[in-house]
């Protein structure tokens, strides 16, 4: 029997060279819907934000698994949305899911929004960021005690902010 970590990986990696052909075939879909307390045109977010950024953000792509330095950041800080600066996970609540993504088993209160995800046939949970609507991930039922929860975090969506 493969241990969690190991299958969660192997899946991960299985999962990703299946989907990402297919995710980017698939047209983007915009953001979280809503009005948010900072809102920008798409101009303006373009200039804002890296082409990986807006991807990811605006977009609601997907990097690569293991492509991000954040995969690795151990200090003591806080992991903020790349675009407005929102905390959004203390370093405290990171964990190594074997992934590929930067995981986090609670967000600090109100820093994100969830809605239903419905998109490559399946239904997951996308988390955003709750002051931009910015797309960061999704949320799994797989993560550690004390929630059971790994929100799994693209890194191109987030910046690190030390103690």
């Amino acid at each position: 029997m493969m241990p969690d970590a190991d299958r969660r990986r192997f899946l991960a990696l299985l999962g990703a060279g299946a989907v990402m052909p297919l995710a980017s075939a698939c047209s983007a879909r915009p953001a979280a819907k809503g009005t948010f307390p900072i809102m920008h045109s798409d101009a303006e977010w373009r200039r804002l934000l890296t082409p990986e950024q807006y991807y990811i953000l605006r977009e609601a792509g997907t990097e690569r698994p293991f492509t991000s330095p954040l995969l690795k950041e151990k200090r003591k800080g806080a992991f903020v949305c790349a675009a407005d600066g929102n905390a959004l996970f203390a370093s405290g609540t990171k964990f190594e899911s074997g992934t590929g993504w930067p995981s986090f088993w609670r967000p600090l209160p109100r820093a994100v929004g969830t809605s239903s995800d419905r998109t490559l046939g399946m239904v997951r949970t996308e988390v955003h960021c709750s002051q931009c609507g910015g797309h960061l991930g999704h949320v799994f039922d797989d993560g550690p005690p004390p929630t059971g929860l790994r929100y799994c975090i693209n890194g191109d969506a987030l910046k690190f902010r030390p103690a």
